[in-house]
């Protein structure tokens, strides 16, 4: 497996290659990111095939990547649509990935980080205005 590969994976997920997962991550790969934290494939697989039951359309579009003999780093775009955010129009969340892979070549860590509050909070119809109040009476 190349990075190439596996961007193009990520790049080009439907719910059917969900399943092809183990192609790219180790049996025991752990996976963190705002909302999770699992070990194995089945529940990396899990996490994504419940993406695509929560939101309409999700793409993925890697930007830029950091790469050294240990791993990488993936900056990337997520695309999706969705009623409860935003009255159902495109959403866009930022974010990156830190990758670091078994000796087969295979992910064995995933930590993805977004902004929860820009990228999420801010967006939903209640929550979203708390948050924005809160970000001008925090701003400098």
């Amino acid at each position: 497996m190349t990075l190439d590969e596996l961007i193009d994976f990520y790049e080009s997920l439907t719910p059917e290659r969900v399943a092809r997962f183990a192609e790219f991550y180790a049996d025991d790969a752990w996976f963190k990111d705002p909302f999770n934290e699992v070990r194995g494939i089945e529940a990396i697989q899990r996490i994504f095939a419940h993406m695509f039951t929560q939101v309409e359309m999700p793409r993925f579009v890697v930007g830029e990547r950091i790469v050294d003999a240990g791993g990488a780093v993936l900056i990337w775009e997520f695309c999706f649509r969705s009623a409860r955010l935003g009255g159902g129009g495109t959403q866009l969340l930022r974010g990156v990935s830190h990758l670091r892979f078994a000796p087969d070549g295979r992910v064995c860590y995933h930590r993805d980080y977004w902004d929860t509050g820009e990228e999420l909070y801010m967006k939903l119809p209640l929550l979203g205005g708390l948050w924005r109040g809160l970000r001008l009476l925090l701003a400098a």
